[in-house]
């Protein structure tokens, strides 16, 4: 118990009355408590709803450790970077039910129609063989829609043939921010 107090920074709160305590240092303690048993799996109900930046690295580091000697980890979480940050399978559900089911890779995978690769050239054109690509352009920087990575190349070998050059490149890929957006959308249109 005295490895699970330090690792959550708790040791200078050992003998502090819990109401005393801040949002955060209860957060803490919570998980402490559950961990008291070694229990081979640990629900953790939005461990870091509510709590700072700092706390919320702390807490993340420290699920990931648990997992890593042993512990299953059940987490529920409205955060989905939090999710996409612990979680190797994810279960996303909708009025009660489950929607998606799939490891966290899997379901990023899926998603390709988020894939796009945002550039601002020199001069501001694109040439015809990339018009098609083309599915925004906002403010000097044209974002091209890709399916796979090989049509990066095909991009950059098309800019050099038409002597345009890349003054910025950012390859946007989808998040699980995305991926529940998008199956959100699809399980609304299927229940209707």
């Amino acid at each position: 118990m005295d490895e699970i107090i330090e690792r959550l920074d708790l040791s200078d709160k050992a003998n502090a009355n819990m109401r005393a305590l801040s949002g955060g240092m209860k957060r803490r303690v919570l998980v402490a408590q559950a961990l008291v048993h070694k229990p081979p799996v640990i629900i953790l109900d939005e461990p870091t709803a509510g709590v700072d930046v700092e706390l919320r690295q702390t807490l993340w580091d420290f699920i990931k450790q648990l997992n890593q000697d042993g512990h299953t980890i059940v987490l529920t979480t409205h955060y989905l970077e939090e999710a996409e940050t612990l979680c190797h399978r994810v279960a996303m559900l909708k009025e009660g039910k489950i929607v998606a089911l799939d490891s966290t890779k899997n379901l990023i995978g899926k998603m390709i129609a988020g894939k796009s690769v945002r550039l601002r050239l020199v001069p501001d054109r694109l040439p015809p063989t990339l018009q098609p690509l083309q599915i925004n352009h906002h403010d000097g920087i044209a974002e091209l829609r890709i399916e796979n990575y090989a049509q990066v190349e095909f991009i950059l070998s098309s800019l050099r043939a038409a002597d345009i050059q890349i003054l910025e490149m950012h390859l946007q890929q989808p998040d699980l921010e995305d991926v529940f957006v998008s199956i959100m959308r699809k399980s609304g249109n299927q229940s209707k």
